[in-house]
């Protein structure tokens, strides 16, 4: 097997060894890491032939390689993130409303990212499990990866990796989880809603499309003011909403702003300057579900949103789509 075959291998798994790590990880920067450092496992261990003709299964070999991989950081990032300033959400990935009629794909890329279509909401909820229920969570439901593999990924027994699994589907499961089943037709309905009731200033018109045990999160990592704890209940949403928006228009700012897709759903992308002259940059995704939101989720760390494409010139406030 020559150096470019076993690149060429490799390369053909690259797409859906990201989505792996991303949804571990909730960082593309860390899941690009991640599917790296399998790569070098997979050129050092396999780049003999012998030993490659050995692995009758490579997308296997390398799903549990890198699952290895991201269960380590994950052990590493629970201790980050009991120090995190403020609420953490994860990294949004973010992409321009494609026509209408193509009903949100992505170019082929992106799509093998978002190809299980979950949305914010759940990576949100995936926090709050331990590493080894995480892993074996998403290889299992979400990439249907066999138990008998998650098992050696994880080095315990395929019974062990069942409950791990099943005790993680209880909790993104639970009650208080944000529940997001939209289809692309009631998202756009929705998110017309919430925006004309957010340029308009109405609260009451913007609390009938906030379900009642809606919440929202927001994430600055310190930087920007943002509230330290969910706000919840559509009334108090609903405020803060408005909030934001007057805050921003008493003072005079210009605001950009555009829908996008954030996670494979309609979300937002904002543009403008802070108080203190800094740029600002804010993705909003949306969890929906029954006609309403269930969670919103303000992504405004610049170190989350630093690579995103700038919006036009021309785009202001509100978003025209």
């Amino acid at each position: 097997m020559t150096v470019e075959t076993t690149a060429a291998e490799f390369e053909a798994e690259r797409g859906r060894l990201t989505a792996v790590a991303y949804r571990m990880l909730g960082s593309r920067g860390e899941a690009e890491d991640a599917v790296q450092e399998t790569w070098l496992r997979y050129s050092t261990a396999l780049g003999d032939p012998a030993a490659r003709a050995e692995v009758r299964h490579l997308r296997a070999w390398l799903t549990t390689t890198c699952a290895r991989i991201c269960l380590d950081v994950l052990r590493s990032a629970r201790v980050r993130r009991e120090t995190y300033p403020g609420q953490w959400l994860p990294e949004p990935l973010v992409a321009p409303l494609p026509p209408a009629a193509d009903g949100f794909a992505p170019d082929p890329a992106e799509r093998a990212l978002r190809r299980d279509q979950l949305g914010t909401a759940l990576q949100v909820v995936l926090e709050r499990l331990g590493p080894e229920q995480r892993v074996a969570f998403v290889l299992h439901d979400v990439f249907a990866v066999p138990f008998a593999r998650i098992a050696e990924a994880l080095d315990t027994t395929p019974e062990a990796a069942r409950q791990l699994a099943s005790r993680a589907r209880r909790a993104v499961t639970a009650a208080d989880v944000p529940r997001h089943t939209a289809d692309p037709a009631e998202q756009r309905r929705v998110l017309a809603a919430f925006l004309a009731a957010t340029e308009s200033g109405d609260l009451a018109a913007l609390v009938r499309v906030l379900a009642p045990d809606v919440v929202l999160i927001g994430d600055s990592g310190g930087r920007f003011p943002a509230a330290r704890r969910p706000v919840t209940g559509p009334d108090a949403v609903g405020r803060f909403t408005l909030g934001l928006f007057a805050q921003a228009a008493r003072r005079g700012q210009r605001v950009r702003s555009g829908v996008v897709l954030v996670d494979g759903s309609l979300g937002l992308q904002f543009e403008g300057v802070h108080t203190d002259g800094r740029p600002m940059r804010l993705v909003v995704a949306f969890a929906m579900a029954d006609g309403r939101i269930t969670g919103i989720f303000n992504q405004l760390n610049p170190e989350k949103v630093a690579g995103l494409p700038a919006l036009p010139e021309s785009a202001g406030w509100p978003p025209r789509w």
